[in-house]
């Protein structure tokens, strides 16, 4: 089958999605509804069966889930153009504001002390507990998966670093193929009812199997090739570059899950203190967009160079590069891949080990960072119970956090 013309332009795109960047609040399953009522309902760019077969296949995905269903919506609109304009627009009014942040670190922290620094800390406990009884709801509901999710917490904090949190992701897609009845697609839940056996024409018909190869291939040469280019190397561009390309090119889950990976990478090397990262991974939870633009934050606020405003932007680039290799690598292959039991299995396996993961990433570093005392517990719990019980914005609860650190500090 020939493919189909773009049905649209890139700054229809562009236009489209900055909307959704400036406003959509709230983490990658918020965006997942935010995109539906545009682009399904209001827009009608595509129909129901499609966006469910976009959702689930990115969720299938390494990396983040939500910007990577809209650079897939941006593909089908616009073809390659429209998948760089829905990730931009979507992407960078956060990005932007982050660095804004990280260069105003330094003087704010002088003006009003170290309090609303910790006050952000604690917040972050709040955030990052949330996000794990959410996803274990969803993605560890019945006693196999719960006992992996575990099994996966203890090799995580057993192996500290990136390698028990690959060990334990590739342990959860090991054990995934025994897993009985794990036959959906997590992320179903998110969508109207669709018919199970319904096929998008639009997620067959954009891009050539060639096209898809060779993006995998690139995918598989720089995953492979960056850390050795890295080690054989000395520069601190390739170093950053190949460790915000893995854990963009590894993680399972989203933005949360990509905070283990991160503070591995940043913190023991010496390139930025631990309180400075979970400051910003605090500030992260009060800007629209995708969690993964925290990258544009940690890059600038980096000791060595490259920093600053170039930093973010590289780190940014690398850590969302694998997403778009991703994306337009599985797309051609999706309908014969989602059909197979065995792929489910083994996807179900590897998101109860991401529960297990965030788990082990709550006690350490989120929790051994940011609670100090009682004060600190009351603080977090205060800011739970905003954000589960009382639904209130997490901006809104991240700059109460802040203010509320200050005063006490």
């Amino acid at each position: 089958m020939r493919p189909a013309p773009p049905s649209g332009g890139g700054g229809e795109v562009f236009l489209a999605f900055l909307r959704l960047g400036l406003t959509a609040f709230g983490g990658p399953i918020a965006h997942l509804g935010y995109f539906r009522t545009e682009f399904v309902e209001r827009r009608r760019w595509l129909d129901e069966a499609a966006y469910a077969d976009l959702v689930a296949l990115c969720q299938f995905l390494p990396g983040p889930a939500s910007s990577q269903v809209g650079i897939a919506i941006g593909l089908l609109r616009a073809g390659p153009l429209g998948a760089l304009a829905a990730f931009t627009a979507f992407t960078l009014p956060s990005a932007l504001l982050l660095i804004a942040f990280a260069y105003g670190l330094t003087a704010l922290g002088a003006g009003l002390g170290g309090g609303w620094l910790h006050g952000l800390k604690a917040v972050t406990v709040a955030v990052v507990a949330q996000a794990v009884l959410g996803m274990a709801r969803t993605l560890a509901p019945d006693r196999t998966r719960a006992t992996l999710a575990v099994a996966a917490m203890i090799l995580a904090l057993a192996l500290p670093g990136t390698t028990g949190q690959i060990g334990a992701i590739l342990l959860g897609a090991a054990l995934g193929f025994f897993l009985p009845g794990a036959s959906l697609l997590p992320g179903a839940s998110l969508l109207p009812s669709t018919p199970p056996a319904a096929t998008a024409e639009a997620t067959r018909t954009r891009l050539s199997r060639t096209t898809g190869l060779v993006s995998l291939g690139l995918y598989a040469l720089l995953l492979a090739g960056l850390p050795l280019a890295a080690a054989a190397v000395p520069s601190q561009g390739l170093s950053l570059v190949d460790a915000f390309y893995r854990a963009g090119a590894l993680v399972f889950g989203g933005g949360h899950v990509v905070l283990p990976l991160l503070q591995g990478a940043v913190v023991p090397p010496g390139w930025m203190s631990n309180d400075t990262f979970l400051a910003g991974y605090g500030a992260a939870q009060a800007v629209p967009g995708p969690l993964f633009t925290f990258a544009a934050y940690l890059g600038a606020a980096m000791g060595p160079q490259p920093n600053g405003w170039i930093g973010g932007l590289l780190c940014l680039g690398a850590i969302f590069l694998p997403a778009v290799l991703l994306v337009f690598g599985a797309l051609p292959f999706w309908e014969s891949l989602r059909t197979r039991p065995l792929a489910r299995r083994i996807l179900a396996g590897v998101n109860a080990a991401v529960v297990g993961v965030l788990l082990a990433a709550l006690y350490d570093p989120v929790w051994t960072g940011g609670i100090r005392g009682p004060a600190d517990v009351a603080l977090a719990a205060s800011a739970y119970l905003a954000l589960v019980v009382w639904r209130a914005p997490p901006w809104l609860v991240v700059i109460g956090g802040a203010l509320a650190g200050a005063g006490v500090g």
